[in-house]
Protein backbone atom coordinates (compact mmCIF):
# COMPACT_ATOMS: atom_id res chain seq x y z
CA UNK A 1 0.00 0.00 0.00
CA UNK A 2 2.76 2.13 0.93
CA UNK A 3 4.73 2.17 -2.47
CA UNK A 4 1.57 2.27 -4.29
CA UNK A 5 1.19 5.85 -2.62
CA UNK A 6 4.81 6.78 -3.44
CA UNK A 7 4.14 5.77 -6.85
CA UNK A 8 1.53 7.68 -7.10
CA UNK A 9 3.88 10.80 -7.04
CA UNK A 10 5.32 10.48 -10.25
CA UNK A 11 1.99 9.34 -11.82
CA UNK A 12 0.29 12.40 -11.00
CA UNK A 13 3.59 14.75 -12.02
CA UNK A 14 3.15 12.72 -15.39
CA UNK A 15 -0.36 13.28 -15.51
CA UNK A 16 0.48 17.06 -15.07
CA UNK A 17 3.31 17.63 -17.47
CA UNK A 18 0.96 18.26 -20.73
CA UNK A 19 -0.69 20.85 -19.25
CA UNK A 20 2.65 22.56 -17.55
CA UNK A 21 4.46 22.56 -21.28
CA UNK A 22 1.44 23.94 -22.53
CA UNK A 23 1.80 26.93 -19.88
CA UNK A 24 5.39 27.26 -20.38
CA UNK A 25 4.87 27.00 -24.20
CA UNK A 26 2.53 29.89 -23.54
CA UNK A 27 4.37 32.09 -21.01
CA UNK A 28 7.26 31.89 -23.64
CA UNK A 29 4.95 32.53 -26.75
CA UNK A 30 6.27 29.09 -28.12
CA UNK A 31 2.46 28.49 -29.38
CA UNK A 32 2.78 29.57 -32.94
CA UNK A 33 0.29 32.05 -34.87
CA UNK A 34 -2.76 30.66 -34.07
CA UNK A 35 -2.10 30.00 -30.11
CA UNK A 36 -6.12 29.03 -29.42
CA UNK A 37 -6.28 26.51 -32.07
CA UNK A 38 -3.11 24.98 -30.14
CA UNK A 39 -4.83 25.04 -26.85
CA UNK A 40 -7.71 23.48 -27.99
CA UNK A 41 -6.28 20.48 -30.24
CA UNK A 42 -3.80 20.02 -27.01
CA UNK A 43 -5.91 19.54 -24.16
CA UNK A 44 -8.36 17.69 -26.52
CA UNK A 45 -5.51 15.23 -27.80
CA UNK A 46 -4.77 14.77 -24.14
CA UNK A 47 -8.27 14.32 -23.06
CA UNK A 48 -8.63 11.59 -25.42
CA UNK A 49 -5.14 9.91 -24.15
CA UNK A 50 -6.21 9.54 -20.86
CA UNK A 51 -9.75 8.29 -21.20
CA UNK A 52 -7.75 4.98 -23.10
CA UNK A 53 -5.18 5.20 -20.31
CA UNK A 54 -8.21 4.50 -17.92
CA UNK A 55 -10.14 2.29 -20.21
CA UNK A 56 -6.93 0.30 -20.96
CA UNK A 57 -5.58 -0.04 -17.01
CA UNK A 58 -8.69 -2.98 -16.55
CA UNK A 59 -7.61 -5.10 -19.83
CA UNK A 60 -3.85 -4.76 -18.38
CA UNK A 61 -4.79 -5.62 -15.05
CA UNK A 62 -6.31 -8.53 -16.08
CA UNK A 63 -3.64 -9.92 -19.12
CA UNK A 64 -0.72 -8.74 -16.72
CA UNK A 65 -1.89 -9.97 -13.18
CA UNK A 66 -0.99 -6.33 -11.78
CA UNK A 67 -3.74 -5.82 -9.72
CA UNK A 68 -2.16 -2.87 -8.14
CA UNK A 69 -2.84 -0.92 -11.35
CA UNK A 70 -6.75 -0.62 -10.79
CA UNK A 71 -5.52 1.83 -8.02
CA UNK A 72 -4.66 4.55 -10.87
CA UNK A 73 -8.00 4.12 -13.00
CA UNK A 74 -9.58 6.86 -10.85
CA UNK A 75 -6.68 9.35 -11.32
CA UNK A 76 -6.25 8.78 -14.98
CA UNK A 77 -10.03 9.16 -15.38
CA UNK A 78 -10.60 12.70 -13.61
CA UNK A 79 -7.00 13.72 -15.51
CA UNK A 80 -9.23 12.96 -18.40
CA UNK A 81 -12.36 15.56 -17.44
CA UNK A 82 -9.57 17.77 -16.25
CA UNK A 83 -8.04 17.97 -20.10
CA UNK A 84 -12.12 18.07 -21.02
CA UNK A 85 -12.93 21.36 -18.77
CA UNK A 86 -10.07 22.70 -20.24
CA UNK A 87 -10.56 21.85 -23.61
CA UNK A 88 -14.12 23.08 -22.84
CA UNK A 89 -13.29 26.21 -21.38
CA UNK A 90 -10.59 27.05 -23.95
CA UNK A 91 -13.39 26.52 -26.92
CA UNK A 92 -16.33 28.83 -24.74
CA UNK A 93 -13.51 31.78 -23.66
CA UNK A 94 -10.64 32.33 -26.12
CA UNK A 95 -12.83 31.36 -29.12
CA UNK A 96 -16.21 32.16 -27.67
CA UNK A 97 -15.55 35.06 -25.03
CA UNK A 98 -18.31 33.65 -23.15
CA UNK A 99 -20.45 34.03 -26.13
CA UNK A 100 -23.63 31.55 -25.04
CA UNK A 101 -26.01 32.16 -27.72
CA UNK A 102 -22.99 31.57 -30.25
CA UNK A 103 -22.06 28.46 -28.34
CA UNK A 104 -25.52 27.28 -28.95
CA UNK A 105 -25.46 27.67 -32.29
CA UNK A 106 -22.56 26.13 -32.55
CA UNK A 107 -23.34 23.22 -30.90
CA UNK A 108 -27.06 23.02 -32.99
CA UNK A 109 -25.25 23.36 -36.49
CA UNK A 110 -21.59 22.11 -36.08
CA UNK A 111 -22.08 18.19 -36.00
CA UNK A 112 -18.24 17.62 -34.68
CA UNK A 113 -18.85 20.08 -31.75
CA UNK A 114 -22.26 18.43 -30.88
CA UNK A 115 -20.66 14.83 -30.72
CA UNK A 116 -17.47 16.71 -28.76
CA UNK A 117 -19.95 18.43 -26.35
CA UNK A 118 -21.77 15.38 -25.82
CA UNK A 119 -18.45 13.14 -24.83
CA UNK A 120 -18.05 15.95 -22.46
CA UNK A 121 -21.30 16.31 -20.73
CA UNK A 122 -21.31 12.47 -20.29
CA UNK A 123 -17.77 12.68 -18.43
CA UNK A 124 -19.39 15.24 -15.76
CA UNK A 125 -21.68 12.45 -13.97
CA UNK A 126 -18.33 9.92 -13.94
CA UNK A 127 -15.91 12.78 -12.14
CA UNK A 128 -18.73 13.69 -10.05
CA UNK A 129 -19.39 10.15 -8.61
CA UNK A 130 -16.03 8.97 -8.62
CA UNK A 131 -15.55 8.64 -4.98
CA UNK A 132 -15.90 6.21 -2.65
CA UNK A 133 -18.67 8.01 -0.77
CA UNK A 134 -20.63 7.85 -4.30
CA UNK A 135 -20.18 3.87 -4.72
CA UNK A 136 -21.70 3.88 -1.23
CA UNK A 137 -24.78 5.90 -2.10
CA UNK A 138 -25.40 4.22 -5.62
CA UNK A 139 -24.64 0.62 -4.88
CA UNK A 140 -21.81 -1.32 -6.55
CA UNK A 141 -24.35 -2.53 -9.28
CA UNK A 142 -25.75 1.17 -10.30
CA UNK A 143 -22.28 2.98 -9.91
CA UNK A 144 -21.00 0.49 -12.39
CA UNK A 145 -23.91 0.65 -14.65
CA UNK A 146 -23.07 4.47 -14.37
CA UNK A 147 -20.09 4.46 -15.12
CA UNK A 148 -20.35 2.37 -18.60
CA UNK A 149 -21.25 5.94 -19.65
CA UNK A 150 -17.24 6.17 -20.50
CA UNK A 151 -17.42 3.74 -23.58
CA UNK A 152 -19.97 6.13 -25.21
CA UNK A 153 -18.05 9.02 -24.08
CA UNK A 154 -14.88 8.22 -25.68
CA UNK A 155 -16.73 7.05 -28.62
CA UNK A 156 -18.18 10.21 -28.81
CA UNK A 157 -14.55 11.97 -28.34
CA UNK A 158 -12.90 9.74 -31.02
CA UNK A 159 -16.03 10.75 -33.66
CA UNK A 160 -15.37 14.29 -32.65
CA UNK A 161 -11.73 14.18 -33.57
CA UNK A 162 -12.25 12.39 -36.86
CA UNK A 163 -15.12 14.80 -37.84
CA UNK A 164 -12.83 17.70 -36.89
CA UNK A 165 -9.99 17.16 -38.82
CA UNK A 166 -11.47 16.25 -42.45
CA UNK A 167 -8.96 15.26 -44.55
CA UNK A 168 -5.54 14.00 -42.34
CA UNK A 169 -7.60 11.12 -40.55
CA UNK A 170 -4.64 9.15 -39.67
CA UNK A 171 -3.90 10.62 -36.07
CA UNK A 172 -7.86 9.61 -35.08
CA UNK A 173 -7.61 6.51 -36.84
CA UNK A 174 -5.09 5.80 -34.13
CA UNK A 175 -7.22 6.93 -31.73
CA UNK A 176 -10.14 5.08 -32.84
CA UNK A 177 -7.94 1.81 -33.68
CA UNK A 178 -6.74 1.71 -29.75
CA UNK A 179 -10.58 2.29 -28.81
CA UNK A 180 -11.85 -0.39 -30.97
CA UNK A 181 -9.08 -2.84 -29.16
CA UNK A 182 -10.45 -2.02 -25.62
CA UNK A 183 -14.29 -2.43 -26.87
CA UNK A 184 -13.46 -5.76 -28.70
CA UNK A 185 -11.41 -6.57 -25.19
CA UNK A 186 -14.41 -6.41 -23.19
CA UNK A 187 -16.96 -7.93 -26.01
CA UNK A 188 -14.64 -10.93 -26.00
CA UNK A 189 -14.65 -11.22 -22.26
CA UNK A 190 -18.35 -10.58 -22.04
CA UNK A 191 -18.84 -13.50 -24.88
CA UNK A 192 -16.64 -16.09 -22.71
CA UNK A 193 -18.51 -14.78 -19.60
CA UNK A 194 -21.61 -15.37 -20.91
CA UNK A 195 -20.57 -18.92 -22.33
CA UNK A 196 -19.49 -20.00 -19.45
CA UNK A 197 -22.63 -19.35 -17.26
CA UNK A 198 -24.94 -21.12 -19.94
CA UNK A 199 -26.02 -24.46 -18.44
CA UNK A 200 -24.62 -28.10 -19.65
CA UNK A 201 -26.56 -30.06 -21.74
CA UNK A 202 -28.77 -32.21 -20.07
CA UNK A 203 -27.94 -36.17 -19.71
CA UNK A 204 -30.60 -38.53 -19.57
CA UNK A 205 -30.78 -38.76 -15.69
CA UNK A 206 -33.85 -38.09 -14.05
CA UNK A 207 -35.23 -34.91 -13.88
CA UNK A 208 -35.07 -34.13 -10.03
CA UNK A 209 -31.69 -35.01 -10.72
CA UNK A 210 -30.79 -33.13 -13.85
CA UNK A 211 -32.60 -29.55 -11.73
CA UNK A 212 -29.68 -30.20 -8.89
CA UNK A 213 -26.82 -30.89 -10.94
CA UNK A 214 -28.35 -27.43 -13.38
CA UNK A 215 -27.74 -25.83 -10.18
CA UNK A 216 -24.50 -27.03 -9.70
CA UNK A 217 -23.15 -26.25 -12.58
CA UNK A 218 -24.27 -22.89 -13.05
CA UNK A 219 -23.50 -21.86 -9.60
CA UNK A 220 -19.76 -23.36 -10.16
CA UNK A 221 -19.38 -21.19 -13.29
CA UNK A 222 -20.78 -18.20 -11.75
CA UNK A 223 -18.49 -18.29 -9.27
CA UNK A 224 -15.57 -18.86 -11.28
CA UNK A 225 -15.99 -15.92 -13.23
CA UNK A 226 -16.40 -13.59 -10.49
Amino acid sequence: MKRIRILKIPVFLACLTPLALLAWKGYASLLGANPIEVITRSTGKWTLTFLLVTLAITPLRRLTGLHWLIRFRRMTGLFAFVYGCLHFLTYIWLDKFFDLHDVVKDVAKRPFITVGFTAFVLMIPLAVTSTQGWIRRLGGRRWNLLHRLIYISAIAGVVHFWWLVKADVRRPAIYASALAALLGYRLLLYAARSLMRSPAPRSKQPAAADSRAGDVLLGGGYSEVK
